[in-house]
Order: structure tokens, then sequence, then C-alpha cells
């Protein structure tokens, strides 16, 4: 057994890690060393908890940890990047269901007023993340709909979950139990209250939803972390919950909405966005190569369906081969363009583009009028002209990457089908803009190959 000293300087070493992996995770090219730093932080804060006093049966810890490799192992090699997305919803609400388990076991000790209270929080917390990143996962999977799901009265039924909530939680503080009624009615009631807070938000909001879920999950941990004494569990919880509010925050303002418009807008009466007509004008593979060729300016916009496509690797060899022509080469990356915060990042990194080519929408927006081609790829939202010019469109007044003002635009799609927020897009009608029909990663093989003939 390590003595309570060496625990809590194990801790101050294993949150110094955390720290300094937090700082390396804010820049892509030093991301992977920022990661690597916060898993040896985690590692020896699980080495010094396991062997300290406080743990009682090892049988247990050893299976847990076998059955955590295996499931750890199996997700690395066999979840698609496609569905990260999904899988950080899950992580979220296993995060907060823990959050959870930990608060209720800390009531089978001694437990005063500030533990019942930090006991009732971790409760609450973990589980409005636990039944929320289930909405949250069904949405990005889209085993239920993605759309926002709202009917009369909603406002009123939630405000009624959130009283009765607030009601049994001061019940139980005041007679705190392990098996209180009103332990149970919070735990029922606070996974309800996480379901009805989801379920209005609709599918284009959803990476402000994973990372607002994320800090929740930091909260929860950090509120079990008080409840069973745990010092490093409320570092980690805080700064988890700390760094998922900042990427909130700056989702949200790359959407030019507040969150509070963001999580209660679906309560309102839904826009309907006006419908497009026009013509499509389509374009071969071989047609679309000449003009990559002879254009001295190409920016990439990467969206959903690149990810679908898995077209990353392609895309960047399509781009290597235009930079041997000459051609100056960018990839324009809008915050939100996927489906969780630094999606597109997360695929580049993995095809080896190089960093100094993600170029942020911000910097990308001034630069488009003079862009010889834009060629946006499985994006549709993120660059939906709607948002400027429709007062009726849902992401009316959310900034986009301006595409529509380069010179040339070519839009890989494989139909004509409305992006996650179920919304037309006039980009795909206008006089600049060629659709190349067909799956993203065998149209760019397409180009590759005729770009090599």
């Amino acid at each position: 057994m390590l003595d309570h000293l060496y625990i809590n300087a194990a801790y101050i070493v294993a949150a110094a890690f955390f720290i300094f992996g937090l700082k390396l995770l804010g820049k892509p090219a030093t991301a992977r060393k920022g990661n690597l730093f916060s898993a040896v932080g985690m590692l020896i804060a699980i080495i010094a908890t396991l062997l300290s006093n406080q743990i009682l049966d090892w049988n247990w810890i050893l299976l847990g940890v076998a059955i955590g490799i295996v499931i750890g192992v199996a997700a690395s090699r066999l979840i698609a990047m496609t569905a990260m997305p999904e899988m950080v919803a899950v992580f979220n609400g296993l995060g907060g269901g823990a959050s959870l388990l930990v608060g209720w076991v800390a009531l089978f000790g001694t437990v005063n007023l500030f533990v019942a209270i930090t006991v009732v929080l971790s409760i609450l917390i973990g589980g409005m993340t636990f039944s929320g990143s289930a909405i949250a996962w069904g949405k990005l999977s889209e085993t239920i709909t993605s759309r926002a799901l709202v009917f009369s009265g909603q406002r009123f039924v939630n405000s009624a979950i959130l009283i009765a909530l607030i009601t049994c939680a001061v019940m139980f503080v005041l007679e705190p139990a392990h098996n209180s009624p009103y332990l149970y009615a919070v735990i029922g009631l606070a996974c309800l209250l996480g379901i009805m807070a989801v379920i209005p938000i609709g599918g284009a909001d959803m990476p402000v939803v994973i990372s607002l879920l994320n800090s929740y999950s930091g909260l929860a941990a950090c509120a079990a972390g008080f409840a069973i004494n745990n010092v490093i569990l409320i570092v980690a919880g805080s700064l988890v919950g700390a760094a998922g509010f900042i990427l909130t925050n700056v989702m949200c303002k790359a959407m030019n909405r507040s969150l509070p418009n963001v999580l209660f807008s679906g309560f309102g009466a839904a826009k309907a966005a006006t419908e497009v007509d026009g013509e499509v004008h389509p374009i071969s593979a071989e047609d679309a190569t000449l003009i990559l060729e002879a254009a001295s300016s190409v920016a990439f916009v990467p969206g959903y369906g690149m990810a679908v496509a898995q077209a990353q690797h392609v895309l960047c060899e399509l781009g290597e081969l235009l930079e041997s022509n000459g051609t100056e080469v960018s990839y324009a990356i809008h915050p939100v363009a996927g489906r969780m915060p630094g999606h597109m990042n997360v695929l580049l990194a993995e095809a080896n583009v190089s960093y100094d080519q993600l170029i942020e929408m911000d910097d990308i927006n001034p630069r488009l009028d003079s862009i010889d081609v834009a060629v946006v790829i499985g994006a549709n939202d993120v660059v939906n002209p709607a948002s400027r010019t429709d007062e009726n469109s849902p992401i009316y007044g959310m900034p986009i990457i301006n595409v529509d003002q380069a010179k040339t635009v070519f839009v890989l799609k494989r139909t004509m089908a409305s992006g996650f927020a179920g919304i037309d897009n006039p980009l795909f009608f206008g006089s600049n803009t060629r659709m190349l029909f067909g799956d993203a990663k065998t149209s760019i093989s397409s180009m590759i190959s005729e770009f090599k003939t």
C-alpha cells in the first residue's frame, strides 16, 4: 500500500501531465504528443489509486481492466472514422454514467451535508449526460431522426421535470441514504431531463451538443471527486468541464448562435427554408481534371461526405499532384464541418495533409474571390449561401465558407439530397457551380487517373 503522501504526490504529477497534455492538444502539430502526455498522466493516476489502501477487491478491478482493454482495442481497430462522432457521444455518456455510479457508491460511507450535495450533483449531471449522450448517439448514427423533435407544451413539460428534480434533490440532501426513494427519483428525473434536453436539438447543432455533453461529463466527474474526496478526479473533471465549455463557446461563435438559442430554439415554431429551383450543371471527372490542371489556386472544402467515402487519402494525393503542377493548394476548414468538433482536422491529419495547408474559415473567406477552383467534398450546410440570404432558413446568420464567391466551384456529391440540417442548398444551382455526382473517393480517384495520363 502506498502512503497517503506518495499518492497525493503521484496525483500532482498526473495533474501536471493532464495540463501539459491539454496545452499540446491546442495545436494540430502537437496534438498527438498532447494525447500521449494525457494518457501517461491517467496511467499514473490509475496506478496510484489501485495501490492505495482504499481498494478492496483486486479480482473485480482486474476483471474491469481486462474488459476495458478488450473494448478499447476493439474500438480503436474496428470503428471507422465516420463513426467517430457517435463514439465520442458514447464516451461522454459512459463518463456521465460512471460519475453517477461513483456518487451513488459514496453513499455507503460516511455522509455529511457536503457529501450529500456533491453526490446529488454527480448523479444529476451524470444522469443527464448519460441519457442525453444516448440521444445524441441516436441522432448522429441516424438510428433516430436527426431533425428537432418538438411538441406542444414542451417548455412546460421540461419545466415541470426540472422543478420535480430540484425538489427531490433537496429532499434527498435533507435525508441522504443509498436506498432513499428520493435518490431513485433524482436518477430517473435526471435521465429523463437529459433526453428531453437533446431531442429538440436538430442535427446541424450536434457538434455543439457533443462538446457540451463532454463538458457535462467533466463536471459530473468533478462532483464525484468531491463526493469521494479524490483529488485527481476533481482536477481531471475540472479540466474536461472547462475545456468543454470553451469549445462549446467556440462552436457557438462559429455558428453565430448563442448557447441558449442552440438548446432551446427547437421549442419554437420550426422555420421552413425557401425551396430552391434552378438548373444543375453536371460535370465529368475528365472535364473537372482539365479545369484543375489550368488552375493556379485550388481550395478543397471537406465535409461529412468525405468521411463517409473515406476520401481523405486520395484527396491528399490529388492535392500533391496539383502542387507538383504549380498550383497553390489549401484546405478550408469550417469549425463545425462534420459531426463533431475537429472532425475534418482529424481525417486530414490521418492522411498526412500538412498542417500549414489547413486554413480556418475566417482566414480563407477573404481570399475566396481570388481562388480559381473551390472543390467541395461532401460539405453542405457549412457552404450554404442561404445562411446569408434566406431569413426563413434555420441556418440563417451562421457563418459559412463562401465558396460561391470562387471563380469556379466543384461540388462532389452522390445525389442532390439535402445536408444534415435538412434544407436545400442554392450553391448547387449557381452559374459557376459544377456538380460531380458519385462516390467522392471514386470521383477523386478518377481525376487522379486522368491527371497522370
